[in-house]
């Protein structure tokens, strides 16, 4: 199930790098620049590694880890922060998501909503 995973962007501590998936480049860019934002801002305060991965079915995960020899690496801190990120991002999370599922997974979310036989549920 991993292999059918794709990562949105991430921000390395070690390497001080960010990486936006070019594949998105529709995305809007005040968004590509909030995504920016979010990943270098999470790895600058915990450390690590910090990915924000699309999963097969079209949902957004925020991923965290960090090399087994850091020390400075704060776990409790990177639970927290995700945390934060899920509850104060949600409404661009839940815009992202959509974003994939229409123009990558090409689902039809207007027939989704109407339901199959085309009445609003």
């Amino acid at each position: 199930m991993e292999e059918n995973r794709v990562v949105l962007c991430g921000a390395n501590a070690y390497e001080q790098k960010y990486y936006f998936n070019e594949q998105f480049a529709g995305i809007p860019e005040s968004i590509k620049e909030d995504l920016h934002v979010i990943c270098v801002l999470f790895t600058e305060e915990v450390g690590g590694i910090f990915t924000i991965v699309f999963e097969e079915d079209g949902t957004v995960s925020l991923e965290t880890n960090a090399e087994e020899d850091d020390l400075l690496y704060d776990e409790i801190s990177s639970g927290l922060l995700v945390k934060e990120i899920l509850r104060n991002r949600q409404e661009t999370l839940e815009s992202l998501s959509l974003y994939y599922r229409v123009f990558i997974l090409h689902e039809d979310i207007l027939e989704e909503e109407l339901g199959t036989d085309g009445e609003n549920n």
